[in-house]
């Protein structure tokens, strides 16, 4: 049985499954061009992450403002959306970055994202059987995070390279976790 609360945040998730799957599509896009594209300059790295940040931002806060009746559930994604604009915009604002820079940068970026994705998992992880894929999505920001803190020297290939895997299977997740909604927006009596 569903409370206010959990009927709240379903909808809330379920009612944005497209920006979801759009954000997925966008994530996973940016990394096939990471691994087509391995000899990007450390400049252009920092441009598409910036994109790629405030795009990922720009979608969190539209999936947020799609519940705006929703008071007290939409924080994470607001908040997600912010980190990620807040991302995009210091980024593209300073295309000068070193790799190292970046490498924290991105680090810390992955690390709130993470975390606020696992929230959110957790605060839905009785309402929907989607709930791992975003779980998983959290769980992988960590996981990149410290990769990226434990070596900061890392090559500009191989960070290209890391970017990539991840955000390939970020796009994945968050491609599953659309579908997944999308059929539950369908299921009656769920949303």
């Amino acid at each position: 049985m569903l409370n206010d609360n959990s009927v709240e945040m379903l909808s809330l998730f379920a009612g944005r499954w497209w920006a979801v799957l759009l954000r997925g599509i966008v994530v996973l896009a940016f990394g096939v061009l990471a691994f087509v594209w391995p000899g990007v300059t450390v400049a252009t790295l920092v441009l598409l992450f910036g994109f790629y940040a405030l795009m990922d931002g720009i979608f969190s806060l539209v999936s947020a403002i799609g519940g705006r009746r929703r008071r007290e559930d939409r924080w994470l994604l607001v908040l997600e959306g912010i980190v990620g604009l807040w991302a995009g915009i210091v980024t593209l604002r300073s295309p000068a970055i070193t790799a190292v820079a970046l490498v924290f940068f991105i680090s810390i970026w992955a690390m709130a994202t993470g975390f606020l994705r696992i929230v959110a998992a957790m605060r839905l992880r009785k309402e929907i059987s989607g709930e791992v894929w975003l779980a998983l999505s959290g769980v992988l920001s960590v996981l990149f995070a410290f990769m990226l803190m434990l070596n900061p020297g890392i090559g500009v290939i191989a960070l290209i390279w890391l970017i990539g895997g991840y955000a390939l299977i970020m796009g994945v997740f968050q491609i599953l976790l659309g579908v997944e909604l999308r059929g539950l927006r369908a299921t009656p009596g769920h949303v």
